[in-house]
């Protein structure tokens, strides 16, 4: 940041202060609920998977309110849709901000999304609380990221995909949708496989835009290169609809999980949905949920998430209800940010920051879900499904408890010296 913002940034801290001083409250506070915002694309390449993140969030602000709000208020969801369009996301956040008066927002997958919004999250001193996995290098004070950093995801899938259970694996096709979170992600990961032996010459790296829907060529080209003498595995951070016919193409030229293994790290149950999974069993995913873990937790957000989707009517899912790991993470996000401004006594983003630190809520993967202290990530567990015929996962690995976020990796070398703690802004 800017010494110049940075001033900026301090001089409306110190506003804000001294509008607090004279009683002069912010609209959020002052009226008979608290709004918040959900900023999720409702159309789109992104809406196969954002849409129902915006569903479950508004399930969770339900149950909030059933049980009496937050500091006597009810919660009022303002719903908005950036529709896959990046600047856009900057221009809703700030209407969410300036216009709308919420206390906090919830929201983005894609990173370049929330590279959108960040700057105006940080200057106007607001909060916004991130679902998905990411390729880290980052640590706002105005974001908690939910989702999972490399240490949590990529780096053990491909530990996996390296050890004997997952293949013995030693060549390797890095295969995204081309932008920051893809090839931040693979830039980890080649160093992580150098520093494993892996040589240059053993990694493809290829790269579609948004919404690209013909993997014929490329498809192509991993045979090829699988068919070289190594075992070979795909490490998947395709996003949004093109999964839709880079599984289908798989399917189609035979490409088995027993002979060059699929991991990805952008495809859950809901993504699965509309693809004929039967040829794809056994290709792989890393999360940090799966619907199929079976737990007393998990049956009872299914069941929660079931009865909603059906009393909502909500497409696709009042028939045959999913969730998904970026599901659990909203839901884990907007249940600890209630908890904090109940612990805080008051919606103002400085002391909900303080009041986040070591927040634990029962996570339905199976662990008690802890904020860390300082580095805004939670400790989560690592999870490798296979894919069945049904589009669900059958769990083949997983940690022995919660990992500890890394969010600036220790592979990429100018990170060294770089502490996991947010810069005060």
């Amino acid at each position: 940041m800017s010494q110049s913002t940075r001033r900026f940034t301090l001089k409306a801290l110190s506003a804000a202060a001294a509008l607090g001083a004279f009683g002069l409250a912010a609209p959020a506070h002052a009226q008979n609920t608290i709004k918040v915002g959900i900023l999720h694309s409702l159309s789109g390449t992104m809406a196969i998977s954002e849409t129902v993140l915006k569903d479950v969030a508004l399930m969770a602000i339900d149950e909030i309110n059933a049980k009496g709000g937050v500091l006597g208020k009810k919660l009022e969801p303002v719903v908005v849709d950036p529709a896959s369009n990046w600047p856009l996301f900057a221009e809703k956040a700030k209407q969410l901000i300036d216009q709308d008066k919420v206390a906090a927002v919830f929201g983005c997958w894609t990173s370049v999304s929330r590279k959108s919004v960040l700057p105006v999250f940080e200057e106007k001193n607001s909060l916004l609380f991130y679902p998905v996995q990411y390729e880290g290098e980052e640590l706002s004070k105005n974001v908690f990221y939910t989702g999972a950093a490399p240490n949590q995801q990529a780096i053990p899938a491909v530990e996996y995909l390296m050890s004997k259970d997952g293949g013995s694996a030693k060549r390797f096709v890095l295969l995204g949708t081309d932008y920051v979170y893809p090839r931040t992600t693979n830039k980890i990961l080649r160093a992580f496989l150098k520093s494993k032996g892996v040589s240059d010459a053993d990694i493809m790296e290829e790269y579609t835009p948004f919404g690209h829907s013909d993997y014929q060529t490329i498809i192509a080209k991993i045979k090829k290169f699988s068919s070289e003498g190594k075992k070979t595995a795909v490490v998947s951070t395709i996003n949004g609809d093109s999964n839709v016919p880079f599984y289908k193409e798989l399917g189609n030229q035979g490409i088995k999980a027993k002979d060059v293994p699929v991991v990805a790290f952008s495809v859950g149950e809901e993504e699965l949905r509309g693809v004929d999974t039967k040829p794809l069993v056994g290709h792989l995913a890393a999360w940090n949920y799966f619907m199929s873990i079976k737990n007393p937790t998990n049956a009872a957000f299914i069941k929660k998430w079931s009865d909603y989707a059906k009393a909502k009517n909500i497409a696709g899912h009042k028939d045959r209800p999913l969730t998904n790991d970026p599901m659990e993470a909203t839901y884990i996000g907007i249940n600890m940010w209630a908890q904090a401004v109940k612990k805080a006594g008051t919606t103002d983003t400085d002391k909900v920051i303080a009041a986040m630190a070591g927040q634990t809520f029962p996570a339905p993967g199976g662990f008690m879900s802890t904020m860390d202290k300082q580095n805004h990530h939670l400790h989560k567990p690592v999870f490798i499904g296979e894919i069945k015929a049904d589009g669900q996962f059958n769990v083949v690995w997983k940690t022995k408890g919660p990992v500890v976020a890394d969010p600036w990796s220790d592979y990429i070398p100018e990170n060294k010296g770089k502490a996991n703690v947010p810069t005060k802004k």
